[in-house]
């Protein structure tokens, strides 16, 4: 087995990582990081998995109307349209909240890890930067995975609302409506 495949050595890698950045805002990052890819992991499956079956019976339960032109039948068509419609929006606001969030949380570690540094300073009388090393540190490292947590999210939350939109259009499109 490769080593960087080794569980042991990612796990003393990650736990390195901690150390290094603190687990004061590290953490909550992370935890953002893995609900961030569980959203984005949903909405991918929605759309390989369930939203054609959906348009498929919404389809389906349109062509089975006789009447297509009165004020019902349009109202019923719209409601058919908005059912896609909040199909295919769901949890996009959280995606894009969490791709917010991430860069906020990696400055909040940044203010940390510099109030550290101030708190060095200030018992040992030095600016020595042996001694602020460590605060630098944590003040770099949040700030660096926080970054990279909303970037790795930034293409998802830019394309998930322009996909709910082609594709409740592209549905709606398919409804005719009776002359």
């Amino acid at each position: 087995m490769p080593e960087w495949l080794n569980p042991k050595l990612a796990y003393e890698g990650l736990m390195d990582f901690f150390a290094q950045g603190g687990t004061t805002v590290l953490v909550p990052i992370m935890i953002v990081a893995f609900m961030l890819w569980a959203f984005i992991m949903e909405r991918l499956s929605y759309y390989l998995f369930a939203h054609g079956a959906l348009k498929t019976r919404l389809r389906a339960e349109w062509s089975a109307r006789e009447d297509k032109r009165s004020w019902r039948s349009r109202a019923i068509r719209d409601d058919l349209v908005s059912q896609v419609r909040l199909n295919t929006d769901r949890f996009v606001g959280i995606v894009q909240a969490l791709v917010a969030v991430a860069p906020l949380l990696g400055l909040l570690g940044t203010v940390t890890g510099m109030i550290e540094v101030f708190d060095i300073m200030a018992l040992s009388g030095s600016s020595s930067a042996r001694l602020m090393a460590g605060g630098v540190f944590k003040a770099t490292i949040p700030t660096m995975a926080g970054m990279v947590v909303a970037l790795s999210g930034m293409y998802f939350a830019n394309w998930l609302p322009k996909l709910s939109i082609r594709e409740t259009a592209k549905f709606a499109d398919t409804l005719e409506i009776g002359e």
